[in-house]
């Protein structure tokens, strides 16, 4: 099923898209019934909802999502996708700080999650996405939801890895992707020698990169296509890999699970077990063998959803039921 559009808007007049699957049989992501569970996904640092979450029916999570019974949306937040973009996006560099840090992010999460008239409300974040949902559910006025997953997390990244995350000499406002570049970083991650279709779908690039360079981030040019992304995440990243902490996960208050493939270089196993380390108790740690950073699209993608999917029931269970907390 195709994602429907909906429109969110933040506290400063942002409109941001937020994209949505109705569950089987029911009207709740359109508006219609707001009855049961949600889950919205938050994307990462460089591409939107749509094009990780839903770029085509066969790789669409939250259509996955939604035949469990619950209710799927994913955020395009400020800068990416269809939502608006930030002021000084197109400033010259060094003229003013990189937009688009997780704070506003955050509150863009924030502004999504108040559209979203449901009982139940879980929440997905996806690579710098953990940033900016661990630093939301971490703070003194969190807004109430079910549960949380921390996918493919980046939290303490190796200092070795600050370089990876500059935002230039004066910091420039955007980067630019190419879709050689976008093509190259994901199939850097499969095994050395492998045909990339041992891993994904043939079709699966088009389908990813049509949708976000179909939407505002694209960039028209006469020789390699190309999407733009807002710096603010850099700036963030290359402060946590500068050892400084961007939010508190212990004070995060409700389940949690830690999840990422096993192949992912850029949410290295060692930083996941950082991050499920400093979680509360009701925590859970899984590992999925041969995913990527991309895992969502690639042909292992069925086990990430039913790790997810199992992670809900579980949380669903009723009160004084054991959850399966802890590590495994």
């Amino acid at each position: 099923m195709e994602p429907t559009p909906r429109t969110a808007t933040a506290d400063d007049g942002t409109d941001l898209r937020l994209w949505a699957v109705p569950a089987d049989g029911d009207g709740g992501a359109d508006g219609e019934s707001g009855d049961g569970e949600a889950v919205l996904f938050v994307h990462g640092a460089t591409y939107p909802g749509r094009a990780v979450f839903a770029p085509a029916p066969a790789y669409s999570w939250l259509a996955a999502t939604a035949e469990t019974g619950r209710d799927a949306f994913a955020l395009d937040i400020r800068g990416y996708g269809e939502s608006d973009l930030p002021d000084g996006i197109d400033a010259e560099p060094g003229a003013a700080e990189p937009p688009v840090r997780a704070d506003a992010a955050a509150g863009d999460v924030r502004a999504a999650l108040a559209t979203l008239d449901h009982d139940r409300v879980h929440i997905v974040g996806y690579s710098w996405g953990t940033v900016v949902s661990g630093a939301l559910l971490a703070a003194p006025d969190a807004p109430a939801v079910a549960s949380y997953t921390a996918f493919a997390p980046v939290f303490r990244p190796d200092e070795s890895r600050v370089d990876d995350f500059d935002p230039g000499d004066p910091p420039r406002p955007a980067r630019v992707v190419t879709e050689s570049e976008a093509r190259d970083r994901w199939e850097s991650q499969f095994p050395e020698g492998t045909d990339p279709s041992a891993w994904r779908d043939g079709a699966a690039f088009g389908a990813f990169w049509d949708a976000v360079h179909g939407s505002n981030q694209g960039l028209a040019g006469p020789e390699d296509p190309a999407v733009r992304a807002p710096n603010g995440t850099l700036v963030d990243l290359r402060r946590a890999a500068r050892g400084e902490d961007l939010y508190d996960p212990g004070a995060v208050e409700v389940p949690t699970l830690v999840v990422r493939g096993s192949n992912d270089p850029t949410a290295t196993r060692e930083d996941g077990l950082s991050l499920y380390d400093a979680l509360g108790d009701a925590r859970r740690y899984v590992e999925l063998a041969g995913g990527t950073h991309f895992m969502p699209l690639e042909h292992r993608r069925g086990g990430l959803h039913a790790t997810l999917n199992g992670f809900l029931d579980a949380v669903a269970e009723p009160a004084g039921r054991p959850s399966g907390s802890g590590r495994r």
